[in-house]
């Protein structure tokens, strides 16, 4: 087949890769110049493990556009970001891409969607936008930032299909290249079901971040309480943190309070999620940060060892700290591109008076507290993540604050 992915970021380029590894003819096509020039020297925009081997090997089989052109299938990867004024899922992207294919369509095109959706986009947006004609499927991806290849390949799939059709068609494309199973099921069961998935997540993180601040209150250790609950065969709580982030699991919620608004216990579970970043400044603050009002910030990617800073709470965190006057400097060694400036670390510890770890990257573990102690102001470290050895950084003279746990 002939495939047109709309959309070569962290989801589209991927699964265009794979698409060609299968054996498909791919036509990439993003409206960002940059992206597509990049992908026709052979440079990636982004790293992900595994994608650099696999592009190598397939790009022979793509052609890279900033417009898309006749095909088989259209396969739409573009971003669905929150409009955060009202709350409520921004189609933008996926009107324009429906505008960019209209003319290219025909009766029996299959047109597969893998953007997230609220309920009924498909249906009520996506196939009028198309006059009604192609073929409709909604796929939505599961995978995670630094792991995406595999998940792509491994986890199983929801095919939400307009008819047996476009169902069949849909599977066909899919089982080129994806091992785990496929299920197959009407549009708007496929959208909601990725809305369910994050969601629960986002939830259980909440239960994690709540349970951290009563643990804070009863002199608790939540990491070790939260191990011990997770032995129950049944309970497997998640980890609390500075807040949740990335495309999904700080977004999909909200399409579902926007189609359903008597959604009490997803609302709630935002509302703690999005204050955990003031949190984490609470805890700054009781340590009454001196001599200086400097702060350093250690990572800024949602999530640990990745370069994603989508939705991060580090962002948030920064802006309520500024607000409280202090300066803030940010260290992260993954990240390249950020709404604020990156240092070195020892220019961001260079007279700082309290560390703060937002993001648990692997390489973090490599600073050693004498050492940075030589450049700091005061002695103080806040952990969001339990990440760091404690005992050592106390021995250090450092006062250590770690979210969730009540006895440090």
């Amino acid at each position: 087949m002939k495939v047109c992915v709309i959309g070569l970021g962290y989801i589209g380029l991927p699964t265009a890769c794979l698409i060609a590894g299968a054996g498909h003819e791919v036509i990439g096509v993003d409206i960002n110049t940059n992206i597509i020039n990049m992908l026709a020297t052979g440079k990636l925009p982004f790293k992900e493990k595994g994608l650099d081997e696999l592009f190598n090997k397939v790009k022979e089989n793509m052609r890279f556009k900033t417009q898309p052109e006749e095909a088989d299938v259209f396969l739409i990867a573009v971003p669905t970001p929150l409009d955060k004024d009202a709350k409520i899922a921004d189609l933008s992207y996926v009107k324009k891409a429906c505008q960019s294919i209209k003319n290219h369509v025909k009766e029996h095109t299959l047109v597969v969607v893998e953007s997230t959706v609220p309920p009924g986009t498909c249906e009520l947006i996506i196939s009028p936008l198309l006059d009604n004609k192609p073929l409709i499927a909604h796929c939505p991806e599961r995978a995670i930032p630094g792991n995406t290849l595999y998940e792509m390949i491994h986890n199983d799939r929801v095919i939400g299909a307009d008819s047996p059709e476009s169902a069949e068609q849909t599977k066909n494309m899919y089982s080129s290249f994806v091992k785990g199973k496929i299920y197959l099921t009407d549009l708007r069961t496929a959208e909601i079901v990725k809305l369910m998935e994050n969601t629960y997540r986002d939830i259980n993180i909440a239960l994690a971040n709540e349970f951290a601040q009563i643990a804070e209150e009863a002199k608790v250790n939540v990491w070790e309480a939260i191990k011990l609950a997770n032995k129950h065969p049944r309970v497997e709580i998640l980890q609390p943190g500075p807040g949740v982030g990335g495309h999904c699991l700080a977004v999909d919620p909200w399409f579902l309070i926007e189609r359903f608004p008597g959604s009490k216990i997803i609302n709630l579970a935002r509302e703690i999620n999005d204050f955990m970043p003031r949190h984490v400044l609470k805890l700054v603050k009781e340590l009454d940060v001196y001599p200086s009002n400097k702060i350093t910030v250690l990572g800024v990617a949602y999530k640990k060892n990745v370069d994603d800073t989508r939705e991060t709470p580090a962002l948030k965190f920064i802006k309520l700290a500024e607000k409280e006057g202090y300066k803030v400097k940010i260290h992260d060694p993954l990240v390249k591109e950020f709404e604020y400036e990156l240092v070195s670390l020892n220019e961001a510890i260079e007279n700082s008076s309290c560390l703060i770890l937002i993001t648990d990257h692997d390489v973090f573990k490599e600073i050693k507290p004498k050492e940075v102690s030589k450049l700091m102001a005061a002695y103080n470290m806040v952990d969001s993540r339990d990440f760091f050895n404690h005992n050592e950084w106390v021995e250090a003279g450092f006062r250590v604050k770690v979210l969730g746990n009540g006895k440090i």
